[in-house]
């Protein structure tokens, strides 16, 4: 286990500690902010007590997650990794949906049960070294995005192994720029009113996740508008009106500063979805394959006839790197390319939005234990490709418990200890129906949003990038995307308006780099051709 000690130095190394943010000096465009050290070393001075010192258990427990330093309290902590759980469970049952039961090129499958089982383990295991290393309340999980591009687009090419394979080096490259503080040096060549614009779209994002989960948005089935309100304009589903009743709780209880408001809010909600589905007999949304627009997203809410159930864990390991064997260098390295910018550009958004709706980010959006949050969230990446869970990553879901006053890396703990329990007891966390967590990411997504009053809309050069980051996020169903079109817009708008000197180099190289992955498709037809 000598390897294990020595990543945990490297991970933890000169890693200070955190306190809550101060006040910093706008610095100029051009200007890349301090390091990593320089911004710990500043926190630093304002913590006089170290990170795990005391005479007693409780005062080296508070000392090391910092949770009177944060003006949090344990309870609060614990409230918080029980609520950001509670609105990532549903990752146990939506990730083995998504891969499970995809035909590979070869017609082979992963089998659900075993990808509920290594959902709940890699989660679990992840978000609690998030949570010791990092001291942030963020967890961690398969992340949609990658884990849709790998059933839609990367099985019909490589089998599900080879494809696993691809995730796993995509982690590794991702360790690596970390590692070598590439990844923070673009992370704070970030402008400021950019990372605000990520907060923001960010929120819309998970408002827009909660809308369509709850079935209060969905497709119109046509061109133009693309959207409507529930069912040809109308709420005509008891799902749907469980969400609006328990957004509606959770707004009233979050008006009135009531402790737990969220976590009250999803579990009364889901009480009353289960009293619903035992007298309705509504059921799911698909019966024997055929849709059933009136059902319950995902989960039914009703009582599970069995608790316990006994995990298998034949995934871990199922990884091999034959896809460049099987598809050529050059199609295997833009599937590579094509990981590697959502997984960095996601998980860079998703910190940026949650530590400054934390409290945790100063005004240029940085904040410390960066190196660490970005290095294990590439361990992320690597350990979900080794189980075949696919690239785990930190989960804007988080917001949740960071809205019910989650400040430290303890409730990162707790949330990580409730995805090992969920492994074993999987049935339970059937019971929250999609449509009651999606009421608190709209909450949640309020709180997120009100950051856009610090946007200096009086400047067109920084209005159009912001605008098009924050609304391109949720209309395309990505955050790297809206990252992107920022970027380009940002450089391309600001040098033509005279601007160029104040633009940092590393943003010009990621804005090409965008530039290439937004025209992948059509790369990769002409040089593969």
């Amino acid at each position: 286990m000598l390897w294990r000690s020595s990543l945990f130095q490297v991970i933890a190394l000169k890693e200070p500690t955190i306190s809550t943010p101060t006040e910093a000096t706008q610095q100029p465009e051009n200007t890349v902010a301090s390091t990593s050290s320089d911004i710990d070393n500043e926190w630093a001075q304002h913590n006089p007590v170290k990170r795990g010192s005391g005479t007693t258990f409780r005062e080296r427990f508070d000392s090391f997650f910092e949770i009177t330093f944060r003006k949090s309290t344990v309870g609060r902590e614990i409230r918080g990794g029980l609520v950001t759980f509670m609105t990532m469970a549903y990752i146990v049952i939506l990730n083995p949906l998504i891969l499970g039961g995809v035909a590979d090129v070869t017609g082979g499958s992963l089998d659900q049960v075993q990808v509920a089982a290594v959902t709940g383990l890699t989660a679990g295991v992840m978000t609690i070294m998030f949570g010791l290393v990092a001291n942030l309340p963020f967890g961690l999980a398969a992340g949609l995005g990658i884990n849709s591009f790998l059933a839609v687009s990367v099985v019909g090419q490589v089998t599900w192994a080879e494809a696993m394979g691809l995730v796993v080096i995509n982690g590794l490259i991702i360790v690596l720029l970390s590692a070598t503080k590439l990844r923070e040096l673009i992370f704070k060549a970030v402008p400021a009113q950019l990372k605000i614009a990520i907060t923001v779209g960010i929120g819309l994002f998970i408002a827009f996740i909660g809308l369509v989960d709850a079935g209060f948005v969905r497709s119109s089935g046509a061109n133009s508008p693309p959207v409507q309100l529930g069912d040809g304009g109308s709420i005509t589903t008891i799902p749907t009106l469980t969400f609006i009743i328990g957004l509606l709780i959770m707004g009233v209880l979050m008006a009135r500063k009531v402790r737990g408001a969220l976590l009250i809010g999803i579990l009364g909600t889901t009480m009353l979805a289960i009293i619903l589905e035992a007298v309705l007999k509504i059921g799911p949304s698909f019966v024997d394959g055929k849709p059933n627009p009136a059902g319950w997203s995902l989960n039914v809410p009703r009582l599970p006839d069995a608790i316990v159930s006994v995990p298998d864990f034949g995934l871990i390991g199922a990884f091999n790197f034959d896809a460049f064997a099987r598809i050529g260098w050059l199609a295997g390295i833009m599937l590579v390319f094509t990981l590697v910018f959502t997984n960095f550009f996601d998980a860079v958004g998703t910190l940026t939005g949650l530590t400054k709706e934390a409290g945790l980010a100063d005004k240029e959006g940085n904040f410390p234990r960066l190196k660490s949050s970005l290095i294990v969230e590439g361990i992320g990446a690597v350990a979900g490709g080794a189980t075949s869970s696919s690239s785990n990553t930190i989960y804007i879901d988080s917001a949740a418990g960071v809205g019910e006053g989650a400040r430290t890396g303890l409730a990162s703990v707790v949330t990580g200890i409730l995805f090992l329990l969920a492994m074993f007891l999987t049935p339970l966390t059937q019971v929250v129906p999609l449509e009651v967590a999606g009421a608190a990411l709209v909450v949640v997504g309020v709180l997120m949003v009100s950051q856009i009053k610090d946007v200096n809309w009086s400047e067109f050069s920084i209005g159009l990038p912001v605008f098009l980051t924050i609304v391109v996020m949720p209309l395309t169903y990505s955050i790297a995307n809206g990252i992107g079109v920022g970027f380009i817009s940002w450089v391309i708008v600001r040098s033509f308006a005279g601007k160029a000197k104040g633009i940092s180099p590393l943003l010009w190289i990621v804005a090409l780099g965008f530039l290439v992955y937004f025209a992948r498709g059509p790369i990769e037809v002409l040089f593969g051709g």
